[in-house]
């Protein structure tokens, strides 16, 4: 896979340091650029990209410390961030002269989902695509970091870059000289709703977004903790479109110059979102081609692998669908979509390199294990997690495939990934148990056999046989609920109590029944092969209605 050129590591102390990361020890000038981030797990060997930087959540004891700097060098990572203050002891600081493995500090209020968004959309991680980056007015494409800090130099202020709903897209440098509420915002990744609510009730934001000149905003003449710079900003159009802002805290009204820049400048970050949205779906497009060709096998999927950088890799097949809820098509294809964003994400923070991508109504993801590790049970691990965050308001379920050991095993991975799913997905059988989420093959097998054994019979038009043809006939004319009866009393293995119990009748009426179905379907109760035959006719030829 062809990724453009990463940042290094003292380009994610200039944009990210004062603010969100201190360097604490080693070399911040460190050549070469970050891989990627991984985030610490104790009970995982970490499977890091090359010159990975490790976030180091609950990582606190020195001698814990030491050690994670000693594996970090075995990998060629190029830092560790722990959570701030950090101890600093004589081993800590023998262990990074010793491994070169720099040691960075995470300001405090800061969390480590914040600091991972911005390293990833810093150091633009997984990006499928031409090597060569492409560049907007001297600036890589889509770097809106890089544009941040223009922007700040033109106009001699610190600048935020933000989406329509006051979300941080990038910042520049010199964040320490705004005041408390710009901190706040970064640390946040999105304007704080106190200070929202008090820019819409002046106006300020239907104001932005009718003009094309900056808007300046004085401070608030009440009192509001924390923001105590004035504001200078803009709108980010293409169109009629609005696509965002760009905010700088500035002591006094901009001159007729750098307001003239600013104007300059929203309109070159209208063309770096505009590429960084395009970018985004062709991505998405070519991820998805290059899964589901890897997931069809064939000569083109070890190719398709090797550009996913999976290739000689065990991996697990992991297949994600949402359950449809009367929904409108279209809501429910942005759902699906949404949710296969959710999901690369995820199992993005579990392993670097994951691929994940929708292919029809499904989201299938890799994830590459261990050649001794239980793959299976990791991927349920994952999955259970994954629908845990998503929480109640989208109703999915995953079916989890066994290990693929090569290219040619990832067609038959996916087969039984996708047949785990569908008995989710159909609710159908004891064995998913009651709002069962993810399953492997294994945990639904009989149940997927069943549904399998629909199809053919559906497809063959077979229709009930023997007693329990003649037992639906004789409901159809008397209404007498006698496959009904027969059912409960399977499914109960004969006992009456608990089948009369199921269909909601006085235990001697069941019986009555059942004597009168072993007389009209000429059903003999004490033959096991024939309860067998009843069984398999009523679960797979008659099914009872949903």
């Amino acid at each position: 896979m062809n990724l453009r050129p990463h940042a290094s590591l003292g380009r994610v102390l200039d944009d990210l340091g004062g603010t969100l990361l201190d360097l604490v020890l080693g070399d911040g000038d460190r050549p070469g650029g970050i891989g990627g981030v991984a985030i610490h797990d104790p009970f995982d060997e970490p499977a890091l990209p090359q010159h990975a930087l490790m976030l180091g959540v609950g990582l606190a004891e020195p001698d814990e410390v030491v050690r994670q700097l000693r594996t970090l060098a075995r990998h060629d990572a190029a830092g560790l961030v722990l959570r701030a203050p950090v101890t600093v002891t004589a081993a800590i600081t023998a262990a990074v002269e010793e491994t070169g493995v720099a040691l960075l500090a995470l300001a405090r209020g800061a969390s480590w989902a914040q600091l991972a968004a911005m390293l990833r959309s810093l150091l633009a991680e997984g990006d499928v695509g031409d090597a060569q980056p492409e560049t907007l007015a001297g600036l890589p494409s889509g770097d809106l970091f890089a544009v941040a800090n223009a922007i700040g130099a033109l106009i001699d202020a610190p600048v935020t870059i933000e989406d329509r709903r006051s979300r941080v897209l990038a910042f520049s440098g010199r964040q320490d000289e705004a005041d408390p509420s710009r901190v706040e915002t970064i640390l946040g990744r999105q304007v704080p709703e106190r200070f929202s609510r008090m820019l819409a009730d002046r106006g300020v934001f239907r104001e932005l977004y009718r003009s094309d000149q900056p808007v300046y905003v004085d401070r608030p003449p009440e009192s509001l903790d924390g923001f105590t710079i004035p504001r200078v900003a803009v709108a980010v159009r293409a169109g009629d479109e609005i696509l965002g802002s760009i905010w700088a805290a500035v002591r006094e009204p901009l001159t007729p110059d750098r307001t003239q820049a600013l104007c300059d400048a929203a309109r070159l970050v209208a063309l770096h979102l505009l590429r960084v949205r395009a970018g985004a779906d062709v991505e998405r497009r070519l991820r998805a081609d290059l899964v589901s060709t890897a997931l069809e096998g064939g000569a083109a999927a070890r190719e398709a692998l090797s550009r996913l950088g999976l290739a000689d890799q065990p991996v697990v097949v992991l297949a994600l669908a949402v359950l449809e809820n009367g929904a409108e098509d279209a809501e429910l294809a942005t759902e699906r979509q949404r949710l296969a964003d959710g999901l690369a994400m995820h199992l993005t923070a579990v392993h670097p390199r994951c691929a994940a991508a929708l292919v029809g109504d499904t989201a299938y993801g890799l994830v590459p294990v261990t050649r001794d590790a239980d793959g299976e049970r990791r991927a349920l691990r994952i999955a259970n997690d994954f629908l845990d965050r998503v929480g109640d308001r989208v109703r999915a379920v995953v079916g989890i495939g066994p290990v693929a050991r090569s290219a040619a095993e990832l067609p038959e991975a996916r087969d039984s990934a996708d047949r785990a799913l569908r008995v989710l997905r159909s609710g159908s059988g004891s064995g998913s148990g009651p709002g069962r989420r993810v399953a492997s093959l294994a945990d639904v097998h009989v149940e997927a056999l069943l549904l399998e054994l629909q199809d053919l019979v559906a497809a063959r038009g077979d229709r009930p046989t023997g007693p329990v043809a003649r037992l639906l006939d004789y409901d159809e004319q008397h209404h007498a609920h006698l496959v009904e009866t027969l059912r409960a009393w399977l499914d109960a293995f004969g006992d009456v109590i608990a089948a009369s119990a199921a269909v909601h009748v006085h235990p001697n009426t069941f019986r009555y029944r059942l004597r009168r179905l072993a007389e009209v379907g000429g059903f003999d109760m004490t033959d096991p092969e024939a309860r067998f035959a009843a069984m398999l006719q009523l679960r797979v030829v008659a099914p009872p209605a949903s």
